[in-house]
């Protein structure tokens, strides 16, 4: 097991970051999604690692499948409203229940999914990185996550400051293909207004969706001992 999860550790801190960096280099000729392809199978090959039983593993699948079609429909859904968004909520939560592994394929492929409807682009693989880290981070601190409502709530803001922070290195990347410190600041500067409105979207829909979900998830891991 802790070989495994020193693999998963590789992948996630190693691997996908590798994938994301090569792809700000290369992003002509849509070579990002070539990119967002091999994030998405490093994203299995995590989850797929931490496999045991076949019958609970199985179970754990479709309830991963599940989560992440309710975090790609929940972005569609508030499409008409700007920046305020389900997903990283619903990643949290798989995270929280379903493991580190499931989290991090949750936030992936919720990124690379939705995108099919919001439209591809260098930005994805950026999207899939963050998200998958907020869903792996949530797993691994699923037992004070679940425990304590306000560290709860404190992670979804940290997550929404992350998320936007993390997503302007993609913004200078963007500029001129290099990462120039004062126009990332002046970038995170701009950004302001919508970090808070990640933030707050984040707070929402973690107070709404928290207890519904993981009440049905505690059963159905109950049920079927996953």
């Amino acid at each position: 097991m802790k070989k495994k999860f020193a693999a998963e550790l590789l992948i996630v801190f190693a691997a996908v970051p590798l994938c994301v960096a090569a792809g700000s280099i290369l992003f002509s000729d849509r070579r990002y999604f070539v990119f967002s392809l091999a994030i998405a199978l490093l994203s299995i090959l995590i989850f797929f690692l931490s496999f045991e039983k076949r019958e609970r593993s199985a179970h754990r699948l479709v309830i991963l499948s599940a989560l992440t079609a309710l975090s790609v429909a929940g972005r569609f859904i508030f499409a008409p409203v700007p920046f305020f968004k389900p997903v990283t909520a619903i990643v949290t939560i798989c995270g929280m229940y379903l493991g580190c592994e499931a989290g991090f394929l949750c936030g992936a492929l919720s990124a690379f999914l939705s995108n099919f409807l919001f439209m591809q682009g260098p930005w994805t693989p950026f999207q899939m990185f963050i998200w998958g880290l907020i869903g792996f981070i949530a797993g691994l601190l699923s037992k004070p996550l679940k425990d304590n409502a306000a560290i709860l709530l404190l992670y979804g803001a940290l997550s929404g400051i992350t998320y936007s922070a993390f997503m302007d290195i993609w913004t200078t990347v963007w500029f001129d293909g290099t990462i120039n410190l004062q126009r990332y600041l002046a970038s995170v500067a701009a950004a302001v207004p919508i970090t808070i409105i990640y933030v707050l979207s984040n707070i929402v829909f973690l107070l709404v969706l928290t207890k519904p979900i993981g009440r049905k998830l505690e059963r159905i891991i109950s049920k079927y001992g996953i």
